[in-house]
């Protein structure tokens, strides 16, 4: 595997010196702490939730912390102790930890962990990292949002070098940060955001998403002809999604007289918005499971704008669908999408840039399949098991170091990359 920013052959020897060490690791025990566990159905809780049952497959013992409502979007994966928190202005269906109260602190005390796994910069993870600190465990992260590239979309641009701040205070303080792809991994690095990054990518359920639940009668029902194409936009309705930006697409098409169907599978708080901005799109409101991958399969393009994205899961869908994928040359898609060949990257300003490239799609129903076929090519080297296989091995490596007293030293000298799937 590819090399980033290496480190220097003193610090790899230390690495190598302290995986042979491993024997001497205490038993793998992890508290994870999320903002956002089960309570709003998105990429970063479900790959939390398919982690934490994961580990309990393994026999590894896991205990989560995280907000809770009293009307979560799906069961939670394990077992999941409710942390205090407030809705968050202007966005009430999240919410804000208000950090770690005594009764928690208890209850993490009595779980004996080994190690935490924090998903947010937020109260409740910097109040994990004191907590790491007092119980003299390793503490690492994972890194699921560009949280400071939202703030555009709500007029707080100013409050991007507080956040910013904030981020790199707190993952310099873990032993490693955990990035979906090389992108996000290099951006990290680049911004001085971590330190000690390692790739922990996703993957897709191949069997689910798959070309062959493409169902013609299904489309007939929406009111789509046998020859109408369809462009697929999935995920939630909210600003930083590129909502505006999928509505100028497909209005500069209508403007060239380009016949095409919209397709907005999702729910959020500016459905009404896009139901102006496009009045013949077909919103189908929140799918999941085999319902959402005949979505996929049954739609033709699949349009992705947003640059707030750390992965893309929704596009890595859609490539194991088969469909060719017009996305955001931004973290996330650009570590997935293969420019020309399973589809295109456009300069996110660039409202031509999406319709022209849509435009071509549309018309040459060749280069469709031809490019939606590489994209389920490409899809296959993302798997759950090995990802997940991957994540712990590197906690093991955190414990490792840990034991042997060198997760200061390797964090404190460490600024590389390395890539591992």
């Amino acid at each position: 595997m590819p090399v980033l920013d290496s480190q220097d052959d003193s610090n790899q020897h230390a690495v190598t010196q302290n995986t042979q060490a491993l024997s001497s690791a205490p038993e793998l025990r992890v508290a994870v702490f999320s903002g956002n566990y089960n309570y709003v159905r998105d990429g970063a809780n479900l790959t939390l939730n398919r982690l934490v049952a994961y580990l309990e497959r393994q026999g590894i013992p896991v205990r989560v912390y995280s907000p809770t409502t009293a009307t979560p979007a799906f069961e939670p994966a394990g077992t999941l102790i409710s942390v205090p928190s407030i809705p968050l202005p202007r966005r009430a269906e999240y919410r804000i930890a208000l950090g770690m109260p005594r009764a928690v602190k208890e209850d993490l005390a009595r779980f004996r962990p080994t190690l935490l796994h924090l998903s947010a910069p937020d109260l409740l993870g910097f109040s994990a990292l004191k907590q790491a600190r007092r119980l003299g465990i390793p503490a690492v992260a994972s890194f699921h949002t560009r949280f400071e590239t939202y703030l555009k979309y709500y007029g707080l641009e100013w409050l991007s070098p507080v956040v910013l701040r904030r981020m790199r205070r707190f993952y310099h303080q873990c032993a490693q940060t955990y990035a979906p792809c090389a992108c996000t991994a290099e951006s990290l690095l680049n911004e001085g955001l971590a330190r000690n990054i390692r790739i922990w990518s996703r993957g897709v359920d191949r069997r689910q998403f798959h070309p062959g639940r493409r169902d013609w009668g299904w489309r007939q029902s929406l009111g789509i002809g046998p020859d109408e194409v369809v462009l697929l936009f999935v995920g939630r309705l909210v600003l930083e999604k590129g909502l505006d930006v999928l509505a100028a697409l497909s209005e500069g098409l209508g403007q060239r007289r380009v016949p095409h169907k919209v397709m907005i599978v999702g729910e959020g708080p500016e459905r009404q918005y896009m139901e102006q901005r496009l009045p013949g799109a077909i919103f189908t409101g929140f799918l999941g499971g085999d319902d959402l991958a005949r979505a996929y399969a049954s739609s033709d393009i699949f349009i992705n704008p947003s640059t707030t994205e750390a992965f893309g899961n929704v596009t890595l869908e859609a490539m194991a669908s088969g469909l060719p994928a017009i996305c955001a040359d931004a973290t996330g898609s650009k570590s997935l999408v293969v420019q020309g060949t399973s589809g295109y990257l456009i300069t996110p300003s660039s409202i031509e840039g999406y319709t022209d490239r849509t435009q071509e799609l549309i018309q040459d129903g060749i280069l469709r399949r031809h490019m939606g076929a590489a994209g389920r090519k490409l899809s296959a080297q993302y798997d759950w098991d090995k990802v997940m296989e991957t994540l712990v091995g590197h906690y093991r490596e955190v414990l490792s170091l840990h034991a042997t007293g060198g997760a200061r030293t390797a964090t404190a000298h460490s600024a590389s990359v390395r890539i591992l799937r």
